[in-house]
């Protein structure tokens, strides 16, 4: 199953880039045997509009439209708290279930437009804290790799 991160805002820190990047490679390697990946990665600018409610408006469209076919899951502050065995065993009955690709989508600083919340198939939360977005990729790409790594037994997942 192929799994795509789509956030709005680009990364201006180049040493969360890097990191990024790190697990990206990782996920692509160890996710092979467990019928994930490749991982690709894209961000948008931010909307223009002056008014929260257009920005969010704009960026949905954007982010829907890039993600396409792809079942769309949404990076949400009032989502589902998974465990990381229960993320990797959530991936593993995607890719059971024969899904082609999936969708991580962030929104922008105003958070998501509805028609990205109506779009998702399930909305997940990080965490009660507020993440900087550069940062939450971090720990989104990380959270993959772990994923995959538990569903191969890699010994990288401890827990």
């Amino acid at each position: 199953m192929r799994i795509e991160i789509l956030a709005i805002g680009r990364l201006k820190d180049q040493a969360e880039a890097e990191i990024i990047s790190r697990y990206q490679k990782r996920f692509d390697q160890v996710g092979r045997a467990c019928g994930l990946g490749p991982l690709g990665i894209k961000d948008f600018p931010e909307s223009r509009y002056a008014v929260a409610e257009e920005r969010k408006a704009e960026e949905a469209e954007r982010l829907l439209s890039a993600a396409g076919r792809s079942l769309v899951i949404v990076l949400e502050v009032a989502g589902r708290t998974l465990s990381s065995e229960e993320f990797a065993r959530h991936l593993q009955r995607l890719a059971d279930q024969g899904t082609k690709s999936c969708a991580f989508l962030i929104g922008g600083p105003d958070g998501h437009g509805e028609q990205v919340l109506t779009a998702a198939a399930l909305k997940i939360s990080l965490g009660p804290l507020t993440l900087p977005h550069g940062l939450a990729r971090v720990v989104l790409a990380e959270q993959l790799y772990r994923a995959a790594t538990i569903l191969t037994n890699h010994p990288y997942h401890r827990a």
